[in-house]
């Protein structure tokens, strides 16, 4: 256990996010994801797992990961197929934890299923999380850390 870190950030976890730089994809996803061979396509190439609900998962890891600020789809979510506009409640206690972390609404955009496999094959990393309800599978572009932040 280390002081200031969320416990549920295990070592390999937090070599992943110190390894990333502005504009890598952090992807977060649910036990049905095909989260192994996705994971061999990306820049780390190996899974990562953090087993606990998505959210919890979530709000471990934007307790240290800045979302990026110069694009539009730094917070996203795998819409359900066939009901694009749909939010189950997964997402929407993920939601919660973005917006909590980020201080303010932060809405994620819906990506289609297949269009989030593509993008999560070109992220830096892929989190397996303990999450057993469908559409779990979230995308996180990381931002900066000021020089001043502490």
């Amino acid at each position: 256990m280390l002081k200031g870190i969320h416990p549920l950030l295990n070592a390999d976890v937090l070599q992943a996010l110190r390894a990333m730089g502005h504009g890598d994809d952090l992807i977060v996803a649910d036990t049905n994801f095909p989260s192994d061979s996705v994971a061999r396509q990306t820049a780390l190439g190996r899974l990562l797992r953090i087993d606990a609900p998505a959210a919890e998962v979530v709000k471990a890891v934007l307790s240290l990961y800045p979302l990026d600020t110069f694009v539009d789809d730094s917070a996203a979510r795998m819409e359900i197929v066939g009901k694009p506009d749909e939010i189950p409640p997964v997402q929407k206690e993920v939601q919660k934890e973005v917006d909590a972390a980020e201080g303010k609404s932060w809405p994620m955009l819906p990506v289609e299923r297949y269009a989030f496999y593509e993008r999560a094959k070109r992220a830096y990393c892929v989190i397996q999380t303990g999450e057993r309800r469908f559409y779990g599978c979230f995308a996180f572009r990381k931002g900066v850390v000021p020089p001043d932040a502490a």
